[in-house]
């Protein structure tokens, strides 16, 4: 009776950290769906600035804001289960609930902190002209070189090292635990760099297809979950880095567009 009272009490608790994780991601996607708090129209799947905007204080607030939610939106349904995960060992161990948050805050920091610098370079690239009001790579020779990179870094041994540590979450959370919630968060921390050393080059790629081009958006996010849960994600990911490679070649050479919607 008591076992079968402790594996209910387990089953909502999962489900209680599920259902956040799952309204996070859904409202995620929702601010990026209505335009990120941007005056913009949509064309061919893209959602489109009216103008360029000059990079007040509150912009560069409303640029960072997009980036970080977005990141929030492709990122966190390939780490929801390691969070699960870390959950369910804290409640068996019947330790504080709050060590789930602070997991998952310390996964978000990182994120946050590379949306810091992405807004600093879309700043930069739209100074330097770079960027078209479509938030989308003006250089061909840029976002060909750009698909090179991201492809050769599919092949690295650091991306594939990065990559090992997302696919095993119970290895992960194994080998680097620590107790509390301040060792709670440097394991979100540390996880989030190994997802941010993962999947850094793919995010970029933002930059080549449109930063709100909800297609690109999508696209990326659906690859990241491949990648990262599939059995044979890893291999799929070097088949993709091929891809890019390829394509990246096609672009610099003009026999491909390196957007996909003038395809």
């Amino acid at each position: 009776m008591i076992n079968t009272a402790i594996a209910g009490l387990l089953r909502r608790d999962r489900m209680l950290v599920a259902a956040a994780l799952f309204a996070v991601i859904v409202l995620s996607w929702i601010y990026l769906l209505t335009g990120a708090g941007m005056s913009m129209h949509e064309m061919d799947g893209m959602l489109m600035p009216m103008r360029m905007e000059p990079w007040t204080l509150n912009y560069a607030a409303l640029v960072f804001a997009m980036w970080a939610i977005m990141m929030a939106a492709m990122m966190l349904p390939s780490a929801a289960p390691i969070i699960l995960l870390f959950g369910t060992i804290e409640r068996r161990r019947q330790k504080d609930d709050l060590t789930t948050v602070s997991f998952a805050l310390g996964y978000v920091v990182i994120w946050v902190l590379f949306s810091v610098a992405a807004t600093a370079l879309q700043f930069g690239a739209e100074q330097v002209a770079l960027m078209s009001p479509m938030m989308q790579m003006t250089s061909i020779a840029l976002a060909g070189a750009m698909l090179i990179l991201a492809g050769l870094y599919q092949w690295t041994p650091f991306k594939q090292s990065c990559l090992r540590r997302c696919r095993s979450p119970l290895d992960f959370i194994v080998s680097e635990w620590r107790e509390g919630r301040a060792g709670a968060l440097v394991m979100g921390l540390r996880h989030g760099g190994f997802c941010l050393g993962c999947c850094w080059a793919l995010m970029l790629l933002l930059f080549v297809g449109g930063v709100m081009n909800l297609v690109w958006i999508a696209g990326l996010s659906i690859f990241v979950l491949i990648e990262k849960l599939a059995p044979a994600g890893h291999w799929i990911g070097r088949a993709a880095g091929i891809g890019l490679i390829a394509w990246g070649g096609a672009v610099l050479f003009g026999l491909l567009p390196a957007s996909l919607e003038m395809l």
